[in-house]
């Protein structure tokens, strides 16, 4: 009996302990349920919406790029892509046999093809074509049942409808680099499939403006990722709308008188800094770089001695030749090495030791002051100028009117050119200056190098009474994403006396008005619209005293490569400007033949356009 009470204690014990045990664990799970559903509730209805939700980007609409009167020069266009769907076709090759028949397919493109496949799940669409015609969709939709999986999807492309016009200041935009990619601050639209960015040109400078701000899409999407609905949709910021101060009419007009010749030409707004003209010849179409070039297409591009992809403009790197003079005589008018009246006597050459210095008139110009040198071009009178002043004074005053540095524009690629100085070759060919290499300088040979916009600018600051204007080619203020209007320009001075500028302005005359001026056969005859330059005629190779004695060959008989570069810069209206010019003809012969007329031609059509502008604008009361 006393047994049967023992254990009858120690089961109960038991019991209780089990119990308690139990309530212990039940109060544990319910206390963890109601942790899970009540007090965390929000965090895994949050989890489990992201399982079930997919957002997804949207890409925004590009920024069109306009010229200053509104004309359209890049634009969007819808984008006919043909896709197909892997799960819905019994096989890809058997789809992508029957597209062949209708539309080109390479072997490259079923390669990439069947790649994406093995890296998508089979019920993602893999884009096979991109740029269809409408031809090509129609085809493909009418034979539509013997195209198991293949769908037409439609997209916006970057589309530039003047195509060749104005290609080197727009640029292009093609699909990011892995460089681009991996950036620090990658924009998360560059992940997107078939995303475009800037590469060239403003599309690359103005881009973050161009391209604007994405959107999202809220997708319902079952276990395995498929989409079941489209639960929300915000669209993306669309890119501003850029406006060019380039007027693509005089654009068409200055890339039409260049020709297919290799050659530059830049009209600037001479108290604006804005750039009216910049033509660059051969130009290339940018459709096909947003489209994909093929093998045959670059390497047309890339082997053209013209060098089409090349923006002479900016990039292209020229001796000035005796364009250079003026700055020749304004750094030695401004450091009293010369006065206006000043006379040198020019028999035909100069001599420095043994060297001899020939001008490009064998007789010589006789007597002449800095004005008449200006007008016949006669080197004899800057080679004295030249030794007189010293290249150092040469180069201070050159970089005072943008030479040798870039000058600011907002493009990309943009070259600095070269004046020399006693410095610059001690530090880049460790060697002394020598006193017949000022002389060489003078003239704008030697180690010179400048472009057809530094030339621009050089001028302009000329005309303008010496203010240091600054080229642009957006008509606004862009900083990133956020836009403004440009304010009134507030260019600071060169601080060079107007006596000096006005000397050599009245040089920059008479080269086009006067009989004997090296640019007379090129002037301009409408009244209020003449013209004042400096033609510029430089070699690309030394000519021996040999070939001199046995005559000079004619153009035609010189190859290419080998004949002189044309230029010229000038400005217009003489009575009060408003335009600068320059152009450059790569190895176009000489500067007043060749050049100074397609210069004449572009400011007349500039100066018609202000008139016919002004005809059309209402009278202000």
């Amino acid at each position: 009996m006393y047994h049967d009470n023992d254990r009858a204690r120690i089961f109960t014990r038991r019991a209780m302990m089990l119990a308690g045990g139990q309530a212990v664990l039940m109060s544990t799970l319910v206390g963890r349920m109601y942790y899970l559903q009540v007090v965390e509730a929000d965090k895994y209805r949050m989890q489990a919406d992201d399982n079930r939700i997919s957002t997804q980007l949207l890409a925004p609409s590009r920024g069109l790029i306009l010229d200053r009167n509104g004309i359209a020069m890049a634009v969007n266009q819808h984008n006919y892509v043909v896709q197909v769907i892997p799960e819905q076709t019994p096989s890809i090759d058997y789809t992508l046999d029957q597209l062949s028949q209708i539309i080109l397919l390479t072997d490259n493109d079923r390669a990439r093809i069947h790649k994406d496949a093995r890296r998508h799940r089979s019920f993602v669409p893999i884009t096979v074509r991109e740029n269809l015609s409408w031809e090509e969709v129609a085809r493909i939709e009418v034979n539509a049942p013997d195209l198991p999986g293949a769908v037409i999807d439609v997209g916006q492309s970057r589309y530039y409808p003047l195509q060749e016009l104005g290609a080197h200041i727009l640029g292009y935009v093609a699909a990011p680099s892995e460089a681009d990619l991996q950036a620090e601050s990658a924009d998360s639209l560059l992940q997107l499939p078939g995303f475009r960015i800037g590469k060239a040109g403003v599309e690359r400078v103005y881009d973050l403006a161009l391209r604007g701000k994405g959107g999202t899409k809220k997708l319902e999407v079952n276990a395995v990722g498929r989409v079941i609905n489209e639960l929300e949709r915000k669209e993306g910021v669309p890119g501003v709308d850029l406006t060019l101060t380039l007027d693509t009419r005089l654009q068409e007009f200055a890339a039409r008188r260049l020709g297919d010749q290799s050659a530059a030409v830049v009209v600037l707004d001479i108290h604006s800094g804005a750039v009216i003209v910049m033509a660059s010849t051969p130009s290339f179409d940018p459709n096909a770089f947003n489209r994909g070039l093929t093998t045959a297409e670059w390497s047309n591009l890339v082997n053209n001695p013209y060098s089409p992809l090349t923006n002479k403009a900016i990039a292209g790197q020229f001796a000035p030749g005796s364009t250079f003079k003026p700055m020749t005589a304004l750094a030695a008018l401004e450091n009293n090495a010369i006065t206006p009246d000043t006379q040198v006597f020019c028999p035909g050459f100069t001599q420095l030791g043994n060297f001899i210095f020939r001008c490009w008139k064998h007789g010589g110009h006789g007597l002449l002051n800095v004005e008449g040198a200006l007008k016949h071009s006669c080197d004899v009178f800057f080679y004295e100028a030249a030794r007189r002043v010293g290249i150092d004074r040469i180069h201070e005053m050159s970089a005072r009117f943008g030479l040798s540095a870039q000058t600011g524009i907002d493009l990309p690629r943009e070259l600095p050119g070269l004046v020399p100085s006693r410095t610059w070759k001690r530090h880049t060919l460790n060697q002394p200056w020598l006193p017949g290499e000022t002389m060489i300088n003078g003239i704008g040979q030697g180690y010179m190098l400048v472009t057809p916009l530094q030339l621009a600018v050089m001028v302009s600051r000329i005309a303008n009474g010496g203010l240091g204007v600054v080229p642009h080619v957006a008509r606004d203020l862009i900083t990133g994403s956020e836009v403004h209007p440009r304010p009134a320009p507030n260019w600071p001075s060169l601080n060079v006396s107007h006596q000096s500028l006005d000397v050599v302005r009245q040089g920059m005359i008479a080269v086009c008005n006067e009989p004997g001026g090296t640019g007379y056969s090129a002037r301009i005859t409408e009244d209020g619209m003449w013209m004042a330059g400096k033609t510029g005629t430089a070699q690309v190779r030394h000519i021996t005293t040999r070939e001199r004695e046995a005559g000079l060959k004619p153009l035609s008989e010189i190859p290419w490569k080998e004949r002189d570069h044309a230029l010229f810069i000038g400005f217009a209206p003489t009575e009060a400007p408003r335009y600068g010019v320059a152009v450059v003809v790569e190895h176009g012969g000489h500067g007043g033949s060749v050049a100074a007329p397609i210069a004449r031609d572009i400011l007349i059509e500039v100066q018609k356009r202000d008139l016919a502008r002004m005809a059309a604008a209402p009278e202000s009361h």
